[in-house]
């Protein structure tokens, strides 16, 4: 792809947007960047992007600024329906994002993870094993580093192991992932894909590009996943934890064993007690990690290994602190209706639990039946409360505490010996925090604050 004096405006000065610019900037490409933040949002920002010679429009989106462009790189947060994108797309100018712009030079092979819910545990996981694997691996996409930051450290033999979200997969072009896992699909982003058929078809683009000797990972127990399989040219590998699979990793009694092709013996790979994560959905995560590993190369006893001293990633029904007997877990990366029900179904029950942030256009009733066998009472935060108190109005004990602080002081004076606290919001956190994270570090800074 050559970039040299073209033309370049990237939207969205996000984490990735902003990556993105500087690479561009790097490659020869005379680089604009847009976003509807003010000067003074962006404060932080700017003056790098203009000691790199990057021009920078603020406060809004000029339609001049996007005509006036041979390539547009939008950010994962910019939706496509944006007026002016939505026109410059119209005229037929070329729009892709971070991830395809980074794929046309990075080096080595891609395994990219996408779904619902576990995608950043089961993606930290399989690069794990692939590293101690003996493979030179690299960890990014939408955790932690974006994909272009990775296309200077990435040689012929590198691994790359990409988080990929829907929003992301809606602008790929010629991304083509070696090894594709989609660990499930349940409602999730309903307020940006409209809905649940279209959000189904962002996650089967992972495997559009790819070809008959590339493998993809399919859940055999979850139906829209499955109806991926119909999507595919690659060689495709199932995971269950109910049942018996021909070809991929599945829960044999209480071990998890591997199929490598159908009609060949099942490998042991490990016991399913040593498995350090809680909750069921993670014995999936690892059944997925268990193919993806598999098919790259790595042995079983590593992966084994691997696996068995692998700890909760942060945000992820992470553990905080025991204060009077009551234990506290954060699992803020829980913002979806389907998170949140797999966060609650690890606890026998005895559970306070925290719900809310802003809505994704979610049926939070779906949580009734949970809510009546586990949970004590409900704390509902952000904007996205009077909605979930609504739905949930005579389930369970509802407390509108409004923030998180209220919150868990609330839930502190209610729990006694032997309960468990919980941040699952089911929702995203854009109402009253920056993302996911800064709420699970605030839920953990208070915590510690009890004790």
């Amino acid at each position: 792809m050559e970039l040299k004096n073209k033309r370049v405006l990237v939207v969205g000065l996000g984490k990735s947007g902003i990556a993105a610019a500087m690479f561009l900037r790097q490659q020869g490409a005379r680089v604009t960047v847009s976003d509807a933040r003010s000067a003074v949002a962006l404060a932080n920002e700017i003056p790098a992007l203009l000691d790199a010679g990057i021009m920078v429009e603020s406060g809004g989106h000029g339609l001049l600024t996007f005509r006036r462009q041979d390539l547009i790189v939008i950010s994962p947060g910019v939706p496509l329906d944006t007026p002016e994108v939505k026109q410059v797309i119209g005229y037929g100018m070329p729009v892709i994002g971070e991830i395809e712009l980074a794929s046309r030079f990075l080096k080595g092979r891609i395994l990219a993870i996408t779904g619902s819910n576990g995608k950043t545990t089961t993606t930290t996981l399989v690069g794990r094993i692939l590293a101690e694997g003996g493979r030179e691996t690299l960890v990014g996409g939408n955790i932690g580093t974006p994909l272009i930051e990775l296309v200077s450290k990435s040689t012929d033999e590198t691994v790359s192991v990409l988080e990929i979200s829907s929003f992301q997969l809606e602008t790929i072009e010629q991304f083509r992932p070696w090894i594709a896992v989609v660990l499930n699909i349940t409602p999730d982003h309903l307020d940006r894909h409209g809905n649940f058929e279209n959000y189904a078809a962002m996650k089967a683009r992972i495997t559009e590009q790819q070809r008959a000797e590339d493998f993809l990972v399919l859940n055999a127990e979850d139906k829209p996943t499955q109806m991926v399989a119909a999507k595919t040219k690659a060689q495709i590998f199932w995971f269950s934890s109910r049942r018996p699979i021909k070809q991929g990793a599945f829960v044999h009694g209480e071990s998890i064993v591997f199929v490598p092709r159908e009609g060949a013996k099942a490998e042991p790979v490990m016991p399913v007690a040593e498995i350090s994560l809680k909750g069921a959905h993670n014995v999936e995560n690892v059944l997925a990690a268990v193919c993806a590993a598999r098919l790259a190369g790595v042995p079983a006893e590593t992966i084994r290994r691997s696996v068995a001293g692998f700890k909760a990633v942060e945000h992820r029904l992470e553990f905080v602190s025991t204060v009077q007997g009551v234990e506290y877990f954060n699992d803020s990366k829980a913002t979806n209706v389907d998170a949140a029900m797999k966060a609650i179904e690890a606890f026998p029950g005895r559970i306070h639990l925290i719900l809310g942030g802003k809505d994704k256009d979610s049926d939070y009733t779906l949580l009734g039946p949970l809510l009546r066998q586990r949970v004590k009472a409900v704390y509902t935060i952000g904007s996205a409360a009077e909605k979930i108190e609504r739905e949930l109005h005579g389930v369970v004990k509802m407390v509108g505490a409004g923030t998180m602080d209220v919150a868990i002081r609330e839930a502190q004076k209610a729990a006694v010996p032997g309960d468990v606290v919980l941040l699952a919001p089911a929702c995203s956190s854009f109402d009253q925090f920056e993302n996911y994270e800064h709420r699970g570090r605030t839920f953990r800074k208070l915590v510690h604050e009890l004790s």
